[in-house]
């Protein structure tokens, strides 16, 4: 089976590369700065030549923040990327996995999220995510696979631990937000579950988290905790950072269904993160 893996420059997209390589697969790792997921004619000449059977799409424009200001890049890469390659995909019969987010969920219901739950972006990068995944269904109709998740860390920079390590270097006193919570995700987990799920022929959307949910402030504690960094935490309102895009409170997901799917049962993210 042949692989396209676009995005390959960041976290999961290198994650993917590590994976594919030790398996043996044949595939072509892409970073943004080797194709521009926004430019049709690139993107279809691409997955023309190449025909691959997989494309893997790990682009996004994550800066959740200067999304609100940098709507037209956000949703060149998060909106018209993924409905490129989908047609790219259509014409060479290539299955195409997308991921979105968590974010595409106000963040008001009272319990986890399902499949089934309807969106409602509170951000620009939540509305940008959300019209990626509604352009490949309408494209592709049973050909792809979009995976939803949330707080997403591996080896990287852009991911929260990775931050809260470069905030600790130089203050003693760390506030973190106690009322965001979702699930942290680990990008080999996803990876594994993503291999899994193609093996298995799946399509549709699907929610690809561990079990378990948690806040800000209690991940940052448990990882200092791990690394044996000794910081003051003091536990405030995600509202007192006056950051430009809204966030959901509580955007947690069920992985049920895909549980069920894979007719496994997933780890907690708590051991997850304890192994990593």
């Amino acid at each position: 089976m042949r692989f396209l893996v676009v995005g390959a420059g960041g976290q999961l997209g290198r994650e993917f590369s590590k994976h594919l390589s030790l398996q043996g697969l044949e595939f072509l790792a892409l970073k943004r700065s080797d194709l521009d997921v926004s430019r049709f004619d690139d993107v279809y000449r691409l997955v023309r030549d190449y025909r691959p059977k997989v494309v893997i799409n790990c682009s996004a424009y994550n800066q959740v923040d200067l999304a609100e200001t940098e709507v037209i890049k956000a949703f060149s890469v998060n909106a018209v990327g993924p409905y490129n390659l989908a047609i790219a995909c259509k014409e060479v019969k290539a299955r195409l996995v997308h991921y979105s987010t968590d974010y595409v969920f106000d963040g008001t219901k009272q319990g986890l999220y399902t499949e089934e739950d309807a969106p409602n972006p509170l951000s620009q990068y939540g509305k940008s995510k959300l019209l990626g995944e509604e352009l490949i269904k309408q494209v592709l109709e049973d050909s792809y696979l979009i995976f939803r998740v949330s707080w997403v860390y591996g080896e990287g920079t852009q991911n929260f631990i990775y931050k809260l390590l470069q905030w600790a270097k130089d203050r003693e006193v760390l506030h973190i937000a106690f009322n965001e919570v979702s699930v942290p995700t680990y990008t080999g987990f996803i990876v594994e579950k993503t291999l899994k799920a193609l093996d298995k022929g799946l399509h549709g959307l699907y929610h690809l988290v561990p079990r378990g949910y948690t806040s800000r402030y209690e991940w940052a504690k448990l990882a200092l905790k791990l690394l044996g960094i000794n910081k003051l935490l003091i536990p405030v309102q995600k509202e007192i950072f006056n950051l430009p895009a809204k966030r959901p409170d509580f955007s947690a997901m069920s992985c049920k269904k895909i549980e069920k799917e894979l007719g496994e049962e997933f780890e907690e993210w708590m051991e997850l993160f304890k192994q990593v």
